[in-house]
């Protein structure tokens, strides 16, 4: 076979991983701060905060904030997702079976970033809040005294905050009346208008990830945009090597990632039972 024609399919390969795990990936990567084109093995993070209004006697100096400014660091880490593929197969001339190979790529890297940030996450709290006790599902004391620690803790009611569950969690929650009757929430906002996984309540996006870590109650994760930071060194790449020796193509993608905590105060763990 030509080498222009293996070019060929080298590039479309790589463009068919890079917009499948844009389109179907991750779901976490962009509910947090995000910075791209890392140079470097790792990537700061500034964190400003918070200033005190003062008062000024006529003609004196107004008194500066002094605004204390800090900065916190994720280190990147490169992961790999790789397969073979026989020379006589004929996933080059066959565009289903390479899509195929091309969204299994894409998946697994995306469940790669999602658990690098369910991990970060996880540890940005130092003790799981269990409001309710860990033997019980999500209820609505679970919800609504986690709207209040937010609220408490100042994290901004900007449509950015966000309430990861597990599929369990969500059942519980659909048989909470607040969360899903048309006289509490309206007709735009009911579970089912475009679906089922995901819903605006008291505060929160809620939505379903099957990837949350269960021990013996699964780890529900309450957060804020600006509670995580994750650094991208190089987006998702795809290289096509031909390995003699398997006479065989080698298909490779990876990408170069590591995430951090910002801000601990907008990031909280919800226990609830399986």
């Amino acid at each position: 076979m030509a080498s222009t024609i293996n070019n060929a399919f080298i590039t479309q390969f790589e463009a068919e991983v890079h917009m499948a795990y844009q389109r179907m990936g991750s779901k976490l990567k962009n509910l947090v701060r995000t910075v791209n084109n890392v140079n470097g093995s790792s990537v700061k993070f500034q964190k400003v905060a918070k200033g005190q209004a003062n008062t000024k006697a006529r003609h004196a100096e107004v008194v500066a904030m002094d605004l204390a400014h800090s900065n916190v660091s994720a280190t990147l880490t490169d992961y790999y997702a790789a397969d073979y593929v026989d020379k006589l197969d004929e996933l080059k001339v066959n565009i289903d079976e390479r899509q195929i190979i091309a969204q299994s790529a894409a998946y697994a890297l995306g469940r790669k970033t999602d658990e690098v940030i369910i991990d970060e996450l996880k540890g940005a709290t130092s003790v799981a809040n269990n409001i309710g006790g860990s033997a019980t599902g999500m209820t609505l004391i679970k919800a609504t005294t986690m709207m209040e620690t937010f609220n408490t803790n100042d994290v901004p009611d900007d449509n950015q905050r966000y309430w990861v569950v597990g599929p369990k969690q969500w059942s519980n929650l659909l048989a909470v009346d607040q969360f899903s009757r048309v006289e509490y929430v309206g007709p735009q906002d009911l579970p089912f208008g475009n679906g089922i996984t995901a819903k605006r309540w008291l505060g929160f996006l809620w939505f379903v990830h099957s990837g949350l870590t269960v021990a013996t109650d699964r780890q529900t994760l309450a957060f804020h945009k600006s509670a995580l930071g994750l650094g991208v060194g190089t987006d998702v790449k795809t290289e096509v090597n031909y390995v003699p020796e398997k006479v065989s193509h080698l298909i490779t993608s990876m990408i170069s990632l590591g995430a951090t905590t910002i801000d601990g105060d907008a990031a909280r763990v919800q226990l609830c039972a399986e």
